[in-house]
């Protein structure tokens, strides 16, 4: 199996803006899944990769994102799946965890070549982060039971998306092992 990373993505949030409600119900679904995912990958020594939006937030380091999003108001969602001492974090801006982040060259110093992909949203920052994982080259993972979505007929489009046209493996939590 290749070298794999787990990547959490925009996990850390205040849940403050429009469709924060309806959000935070699909969270609370997918939280357990996104916990064991982190259980097991620690377990392996696989690297975990935080990759979060600053929320115009310029000024903002990764301790402030988390400390922000730990105040907010749905501060179980966060709590569970928090950064570790060993967590990786990197800030971006847009949809993709690619886009104008140093990411790409992090995975390469990991050696990293499958990215197992989790957190939020389905149907717009997971969708376009495979995308652009895809034409990297890395074999990606997305396990249905670990991302959240706003609107579910996009979020089953985006997951069909995925899988035919990325060639991504869309599983369950349970299918999914870390090498290490």
């Amino acid at each position: 199996m290749p070298p794999t990373a787990l990547i959490v993505i925009d996990m850390l949030n205040t849940y403050e803006h429009k469709d924060a409600e309806t959000l935070v119900t699909s969270v609370r679904g997918v939280l357990p899944g996104i916990t064991t995912l982190l259980e097991h990958a620690r377990a392996s020594d696989s690297p975990v990769v935080y990759v979060n939006d600053n929320f115009g937030q310029w000024r903002s380091h990764h301790g402030e994102i988390v400390d922000a999003a730990l105040a907010g108001r749905h501060r179980s969602l966060v709590e569970p799946i928090a950064p570790d001492k060993n967590s990786l974090f990197v800030v971006k801006a847009r949809h993709s965890i690619f886009f104008e982040t140093p990411l790409a060259y992090l995975l390469g110093q990991l050696e990293a070549e499958r990215l197992v992909l989790c957190g939020q949203v389905t149907e717009q920052c997971v969708l376009y982060s495979a995308l652009d994982a895809h034409i990297r080259h890395f074999d990606v993972v997305v396990p249905q039971d670990a991302v959240a979505h706003i609107d579910g007929d996009l979020a089953e489009a985006a997951l069909r998306m995925m899988s035919r046209n990325m060639s991504a493996d869309v599983c369950l939590v349970e299918d999914v092992a870390f090498d290490g």
